[in-house]
């Protein structure tokens, strides 16, 4: 069975990390430590899953980035994911041309089908991104 070999820094792999690294973060905003890290170690394996990412939360054909990053939220808000994932998306729809009044109608339509706990995990984050204020 044929294997990749690791790239490192010895090798050029080092480079191509950084690049990557570079493309992520510029197009998301952000990158995880530990996909910096895994980029590190295998830059072709995160090169592809960055593909997969931009194929499913950029500009769709129908539907716009803006509203990718609004499924996002509801999802990974459902799932229970850390404030820090919820507010990187945030921050990202908000790059996109959303409004704080967006995000809160998204977390609005979270509560039926996900329930309070879901509403609240993401009230908690849009106040960290919008920094406590209301109206």
């Amino acid at each position: 069975m044929p294997t990749r070999k690791r790239n490192d820094a010895d090798n050029g792999g080092g480079r191509k990390a950084d690049a990557l690294i570079a493309r992520m973060k510029k197009a998301r905003g952000y990158i995880y430590p530990e996909w910096e890290f895994a980029a590190r170690q295998d830059p072709e394996f995160v090169e592809t899953y960055n593909r997969i990412y931009e194929l499913g939360l950029g500009e769709g054909k129908h539907v716009s980035a803006k509203v990718r990053e609004f499924v996002a939220i509801a999802l990974l808000a459902f799932r229970g994911a850390e404030k820090g994932g919820l507010i990187a998306h945030m921050e990202r729809a908000i790059r996109f041309g959303a409004t704080r009044e967006e995000l809160f109608e998204v977390l609005e339509t979270c509560l039926i089908p996900g329930g309070a706990p879901t509403f609240h995990r993401g009230l908690s984050a849009l106040l960290e991104v919008t920094g406590g204020r209301g109206k």
